[in-house]
């Protein structure tokens, strides 16, 4: 039984390799072309899909490791930005504290005769009633109450109150400053006095002045309270009274940004009550 089903075996290998060696022929023959063709495309069409499958796969794979690639360098991106954005907000602030220092050093390297402290704006306190700033330097610093302060702007006002490392400055624009100026042009003097709305305006001025649009308002220097020649601002109109003529003035100085200024130490106010006449004494009157 053995050696039968073995004799079997052998019968069908030689039968398929003669019928693999006849279909080979008549293929290469053509003969089975018709043939082949209808089996073909059954299997084309599944090969078809099969293939789509697979590429749709692969490229959904390439595309998910791609978004990851990308959310991976959005993050270093915007980890770079935020760094490149907190060094150029630095940057600026350098650049600007650069150009104001350099503005206060041009200021002193042209005012040679007067002496200098710089200090930094610490406090701000422009209220409806009250406009003062208060400054890091003080009575250890050579400070003293009546100094004037300024800008390379112009004039910011004066040293009100001192402590030991800091001290108040009431500024020009405050309702109860009161500078003695005079129009550069003309000459032409009268007092500025601030504003309840922060705005300067020039009073007593002769009526014989000529006042212009844009004309330079400078201390005098009279009444000994301010250096002369400091720039207190310009002329943005004027007008006539009875007696005298007014002129309202605006500030160079930018006293919401104010940051930096300086205080002449070198200039000490004068007290010119002990100048007054004290009314004379009937028994004087008499002799």
């Amino acid at each position: 039984m053995r050696r039968n089903w073995t004799s079997n075996r052998w019968i069908w290998l030689v039968f398929s390799l003669f019928l693999c060696g006849g279909l080979i022929f008549l293929s290469s023959a053509g003969v089975l072309a018709p043939l082949e063709g209808l089996t073909a495309a059954p299997l084309q069409w599944a090969s078809g899909i099969i293939n789509n499958l697979t590429l749709r796969l692969v490229s959904g794979v390439s595309d998910v490791a791609e978004l990851q690639t990308l959310r991976q360098r959005n993050a270093e991106l915007e980890e770079a930005l935020a760094q490149f954005q907190s060094e150029l907000v630095e940057l600026r602030e350098i650049a600007s504290d650069y150009r104001r220092l350099s503005e206060l050093l041009d200021y002193t390297t042209a005012t040679t005769e007067q002496e200098f402290v710089t200090a930094d704006v610490i406090a701000v306190d422009q209220s409806a009633f009250l406009r003062t700033i208060i400054i890091n330097r003080g009575a250890r610093d050579g400070i003293a109450i009546g100094m004037p302060v300024v800008t390379g702007q112009g004039l910011v006002g004066r040293v009100l109150q001192v402590s030991a490392n800091a001290a108040r400055v009431l500024l020009v624009t405050d309702q109860s400053s009161f500078v003695s100026a005079r129009l550069q042009t003309s000459r032409a003097e009268g007092s500025v006095n601030g504003r309840l709305s922060g705005s300067l305006l020039m009073q007593f001025i002769a009526l014989n002045a000529g006042v212009q649009e844009g004309d330079l308002v400078i201390t005098s220097g009279l009444g000994g309270n301010f250096p002369p020649d400091i720039v207190i601002g310009q002329v943005v109109s004027s007008r006539q009274t009875n007696l005298y003529q007014e002129a309202e003035v605006r500030s160079l100085v930018s006293f919401d940004t104010l940051e930096f200024v300086l205080v002449i130490t070198s200039f000490q106010p004068v007290d010119l009550s002990v100048f007054e006449a004290e009314p004379a004494s009937p028994t004087t009157a008499g002799q």
